[in-house]
């Protein structure tokens, strides 16, 4: 009987001209631009990627790197989110996105990142390169060495701003490198959530390019871009249930692709992964017994095994598995490994931490025992 009833559905299948196995496989992740990557934000693991070493133009994403220094500089004191600071005839000549800068027109720093991040406004960027570094140039500098720094291979910048300029390169890998070292400043968050604001006291208005602030549940930010030489582009950051997310799409053919890319490849992260937090065996910061030494233990160290990403099918699954060595012998170096905790789902592998000595251990011998005596009986 339950043959025939297979037999019959296996029919029906052809006749409605449908596979057998359409039932059984998700479809598949249809992603529209010519270059595309989804990474996890805190591991950087890549989740699904489409010529993601592509080298490209990016426009206004250039501008994840110039936040980033901006950011770096607020951090260290190179700027105040007060300091007033006052528009060159350089940065008041822009063309593209801006807000319409006068050479000589004062604003303060605040101002300038929320036009930069919001707006995506070409003048106010160069205002606040010329503020950190002297000029966009020496910035610009600044700019590709900390591509270099994040392991941007695929990068070369020209200019702060995006504005299409011959080999102004990089990939939608490297997009989502400097996306990533962007949101660990937290503050940024401030900028790229808003989506109305003004400026000069409200004679200006501006409104955020992501639209997905007001249809993506969970978005972040955290910048658009668009330019004839580089389509419409983005680098789309989003979370969910402690599951950060960083989407780049790079050459859309409009602004509506980009974001319906953009928003495809944040719901298969959601909807296919998820972050697992691990526990670190209690032994892995114990204490180990050590042979010939002038102690007899020694403080295990091993770093937090923090989170790690997961298909939500494996995040049930995962164990740890604790290695020490059997006989330890002095002397002890601090640092020496001696041990390793491992994390499996199923037989993969998913991390692997060792574990060290937190502490030098000397071993025995006759002019130590001299001097330790001595020390307990004449306190030298």
């Amino acid at each position: 009987m339950l043959k025939r009833i297979v037999s019959v559905f296996i029919c029906i299948c052809i006749l409605a001209g449908l596979s057998v196995t359409a039932f059984a496989e998700a479809p598949r992740l249809k992603v529209d631009a010519p270059s595309a990557v989804l990474v996890e934000a805190e591991t950087g693991k890549v989740l699904f990627g489409k010529n993601m070493h592509k080298k490209r133009a990016c426009a206004s994403i250039t501008k994840v790197m110039t936040l980033l220094l901006v950011m770096e500089a607020l951090d260290d004191g190179r700027l105040k989110t007060d300091d007033i600071l006052t528009a060159s005839a350089h940065a008041a000549s822009m063309g593209g996105s801006d807000i319409w800068l006068e050479e000589g027109e004062k604003m303060s720093a605040d101002d300038l990142i929320k036009a930069t991040a919001v707006a995506s406004a070409n003048d106010a960027a160069v205002v606040l390169a010329e503020a950190i570094c002297g000029s966009e140039e020496a910035f610009v500098a600044d700019m590709n060495k900390k591509a270099g720094e994040l392991g941007m291979k695929d990068t070369v910048f020209k200019n702060c701003n995006g504005l299409d300029e011959e080999n102004h390169l990089t990939s939608a890998y490297d997009v989502s490198l400097m996306s990533r070292e962007l949101i660990r400043h937290k503050k940024i968050f401030d900028y790229t959530s808003i989506w109305l604001d003004e400026l000069r006291g409200g004679k200006t208005q501006i409104v955020n390019t992501n639209k997905l602030l007001k249809t993506y549940p969970g978005i972040t930010g955290l910048k658009t871009g668009t330019t004839s030489e580089a389509g419409c582009c983005m680098s789309a950051s989003a979370e969910r249930d402690g599951l950060s997310l960083i989407a780049v799409v790079l050459g859309c053919s409009s602004g509506t692709s980009r974001f319906a890319d953009s928003a495809a490849l944040l719901d298969y992260g959601f909807a296919n992964y998820t972050v697992e937090k691990l526990k670190l065996p209690k032994k892995a910061r114990g204490n180990a017994k050590v042979e010939g030494g002038m102690t007899s233990k020694v403080k295990l160290c091993c770093p937090n095994p923090g989170n790690i990403i997961v298909g939500r099918t494996a995040s049930s699954k995962i164990s740890s598995e604790l290695k020490l060595k059997k006989n330890i012998v002095a002397p002890v170096k601090k640092g020496d490994i001696l041990g390793e905790v491992n994390y499996y789902s199923g037989k993969d592998m998913l991390k692997s931490l060792r574990i060290t000595a937190g502490s030098d251990v000397e071993a025995m011998s006759f002019s130590s025992v001299l001097g330790q005596m001595f020390t307990h009986l004449f306190g030298v």
